[in-house]
């Protein structure tokens, strides 16, 4: 079994509330675009959409040592890669609702909406994902001054 799927098991046992499902899937293509290098760090499941009623948009969120990968895999065919590297952070929202919470991350480009978390897991991705993007993000400023 490779590290990513079974980090994503480890996330949804830890938080069974969270809606996702066909998670080997958006996991080995998350697998397929790891470089060489790139190390993964945190991985988390969720909807990748603003709407709590859609569970169709499952998608694994993979946090590396360069960047933060998001995969989901269609019912069908194809399939979907998002990568979002710490200069292009800008921001991290929480929302917590009655029975479910969601994520929204501020991109230079877009928002990424996270929905059906488990609420108990808004903490612990807020940290890991601000933590990191904040930490490499100093990396980036330091390249830019010189």
């Amino acid at each position: 079994m490779n590290k990513v799927y079974e980090e994503a098991l480890r996330f949804k046992r830890r938080y069974p509330g969270t809606i996702a499902w066909r998670l080997k899937k958006h996991c080995q293509r998350i697998e397929e675009h790891l470089n060489p290098d790139e190390e993964v760090l945190y991985v988390f499941t969720g909807q990748k959409n603003n709407k709590f009623y859609d569970i169709i948009s499952t998608a694994v969120f993979a946090i590396t040592n360069k960047r933060l990968l998001i995969a989901n895999d269609r019912l069908l065919f194809g399939y979907f890669l998002y990568s979002i590297t710490p200069d292009m952070f800008n921001d991290l929202t929480v929302y917590s609702g009655l029975i479910w919470g969601k994520v929204a991350i501020d991109t230079v480009k877009e928002i990424v909406y996270v929905s059906n978390l488990s609420k108990k897991s808004l903490d612990e991705i807020e940290t890991k994902v601000t933590e990191y993007m904040m930490e490499e993000k100093k990396k980036y400023t330091i390249r830019n001054d010189k």
